[in-house]
């Protein structure tokens, strides 16, 4: 049996539904996903691995036009992800009209080597109806080796996806163990998880404002795991509103991120969190760096 291996990177807008795709196809929860614009920092690698192949999926930042060095830094990402890779997934939500955020992305990926997949998401969002019409407005909008629709939170056509992207990959040997779904880091998916939990709920500039970073990880002689932790913001105005009444909010993030962090652990976990100013970090490129961006 031909075995077939390679990288394939998923861009779009943000919010087109790439991480809840990635983690989809991997079968496992390798990306934070929220309904905030701009959640995915980082290019995050998941991994499925079948008998006949080995897809290496790369969730990217969304493609934007920057307001902030951040931004550009995340665009630069994208770009970079894109020359390198076998096969290109090309998110499209079914709930939301081709726009000149999807013109744009569709005129970066046209000069590209590798073959592009545009795959409609969310379409347990909407009717039928909308999804042959998101269908037919996706096609015009380029020349794509195939166009797909699909649903990752229903399951729907996740795996023809998979056979699809597969079906691009040139013939190659297996890149990771075959029991390894991401090549993450522990403190990096650590910081994702606290993250995700701290953009729950908040607004407003707040959410491309916050960035966390693990600060230690020590262990107990009772066998407890210690995870020190520092959520970034920007203005002195954003700390209270992350803390909350006596520490309420700080309290529920917490909260929220230990039984990821456990499960990702696989034991028993206390979280300290700190909370910093670093005012305007966006935009200042030796805090970004120390950020890791």
């Amino acid at each position: 049996m031909t075995f077939r291996s390679g990288f394939c990177c998923f861009v779009g807008r943000p919010n087109a539904g790439k991480s809840t795709l990635t983690n989809a196809l991997v079968g496992a929860k390798i990306v934070i996903t929220s309904d905030k614009p701009q959640t995915t920092r980082h290019a995050v690698r998941g991994i499925l691995t079948r008998e006949d192949a080995q897809l290496v999926l790369v969730d990217t930042p969304g493609l934007h036009r920057p307001r902030t060095l951040l931004g550009e830094r995340l665009n630069d990402v994208v770009r970079a992800t894109l020359a390198e890779v076998d096969v290109v997934g090309f998110c499209l939500p079914a709930d939301q009209r081709i726009g000149p955020g999807d013109r744009f992305i569709a005129q970066e990926l046209a000069d590209l080597r590798a073959p592009v997949v545009a795959i409609v998401t969310k379409t347990d969002t909407v009717g039928r109806q909308r999804v042959a019409e998101q269908l037919l407005a996706v096609s015009q909008l380029g020349s794509f080796a195939e166009v797909v629709p699909v649903s990752a939170v229903r399951g729907d056509q996740v795996g023809l996806l998979a056979d699809l992207l597969v079906a691009q990959l040139p013939e190659g040997p297996m890149l990771y163990p075959d029991d390894v779904t991401t090549d993450n880091d522990v403190e990096t998916r650590i910081a994702e998880l606290i993250r995700e939990a701290a953009l729950d709920g908040v607004r407003d500039e707040l959410p491309h404002s916050i960035a966390v970073t693990v600060d230690e990880l020590t262990r107990r002689e009772s066998g407890l795991r210690d995870v020190f932790a520092t959520i970034h913001l920007e203005r002195d105005s954003q700390k209270g509103i992350v803390i909350g009444p006596q520490g309420s909010r700080l309290k529920r993030i917490g909260t929220t991120a230990r039984p990821g962090i456990e499960e990702l652990l696989g034991e028993r976990v206390h979280l300290a969190l700190h909370v910093a100013v670093e005012r305007d970090w966006q935009r200042d490129p030796k805090k970004l760096d120390r950020l890791g961006f």
